[in-house]
């Protein structure tokens, strides 16, 4: 299959993908390329959907108005995720929030609920939402693994794009986004950064 050749390839290649992510980076800032961002626009109500857990449990994003959730967008086999997953980044950010609704989604077409159910236990994760058609991650426009949103109380996006400033993989000290907006919304002050650029594999969506 192609699509494990090409992470096999990140792996045993980091140098080579590190340098065609440098490149793309360059293009962006110089505005010859543009990132693609969210179809929803921030302070504009967050699509509803509902999907199915790794248990089999339906969620739906409606059902959690009146608090704050985090939509992770995710694969399991993208070298992005792994770094992030080694690193607990996700895991620990929604331990130290406890009261946010974080809801994990894998809109890659080969996904499984068996599959999600094994990841989710190796990882410590609660809840790991099945997109295989692709329908959720398209409505938000999600394109990378990860790409990160927020949406307040309210049911309104108010951040989406990356994890943190550290595409490079290369940081000692990084900002991560999704946790600035989470304490703004916890002490009532402003978002300063509300969108960036996602990075990370595509999604591997159903063609």
């Amino acid at each position: 299959m192609i699509v494990p050749t090409v992470f096999a390839c990140f792996k045993k290649c980091p140098k080579l993908y590190k340098g065609l992510f440098i490149i793309s980076l360059s293009l962006i800032s110089t505005g010859l390329i543009t990132p693609a961002l969210a179809k929803v626009q921030i302070g504009q109500d967050a699509p509803d959907f509902t999907l199915k857990d790794q248990e089999g449990k339906e969620h739906k994003l409606s059902d959690y108005r009146g608090k704050v959730v985090v939509l992770e967008w995710t694969n399991p086999t993208c070298p992005f995720v792994e770094y992030h997953y080694q690193r607990d980044t996700m895991t620990t950010l929604a331990s130290q929030h406890s009261k946010v609704v974080w809801l994990t989604i894998n809109s890659s077409y080969f996904t499984t609920t068996e599959a999600n159910k094994k990841w989710a236990k190796l990882e410590g994760v609660k809840t790991v939402l099945a997109d295989p058609s692709g329908a959720i991650g398209k409505i938000y426009n999600a394109r990378t693994t990860p790409h990160m949103y927020v949406i307040d109380s309210t049911g309104k996006l108010v951040y989406q794009g990356a994890i943190d400033d550290n595409p490079h993989m290369d940081k000692r000290e990084t900002v991560n986004y999704v946790e600035r907006a989470l304490k703004s919304l916890s002490s009532g002050t402003p978002i300063k950064t509300g969108q960036t650029p996602p990075y990370g594999c595509s999604v591997k969506y159903k063609r």
